[in-house]
């Protein structure tokens, strides 16, 4: 708890934020209301997973995360290293494939995103997993 400038008490969160939502198998961990934290792309593939539309197993990494990151001189966050790595746990579970595996590669797509649709303006980096 701390002090108010009133001195009344507040509690202080200690938790780490969430900064990563997977989507795999039907479900979701966002939805389409999530525009702010997950951009429109995110939101919106989280949306169809949860509607049972096919879409390819994958995660999203919040705004919150790229707002933390500029916020502490271009540091990572605590804690968001190992919610990049259960994500990609996660991914890799659901595509039955694992990242640099040489037999069962793990082939992905990594898109920048925002809130707004900024179309041509960002770019996707596609078949990342069998590269140096």
């Amino acid at each position: 708890m701390r002090k108010t400038p009133k001195g009344k008490l507040r509690a202080v969160s200690t938790r780490t934020p969430k900064y990563v939502y997977s989507f795999a198998n039907g479900k979701a961990d966002g939805r389409s209301a999530m525009r702010p934290l997950l951009g429109g792309k995110g939101c919106e593939l989280a949306e169809m997973t949860n509607l049972g539309v096919p879409v390819p197993p994958g995660f999203t990494i919040t705004t919150e995360a790229w707002a933390a990151y500029h916020g502490a001189g271009k540091k990572h966050p605590p804690g968001f290293w190992k919610q990049i790595e259960s994500g990609l746990a996660r991914l890799e579970a659901a595509a039955g494939s694992r990242l640099g595996d040489p037999d069962r590669p793990l082939l992905v797509s990594v898109r920048s995103g925002a809130r707004v649709s900024m179309p041509g303006m960002m770019d996707t980096v596609l078949n990342l997993g069998l590269n140096e």
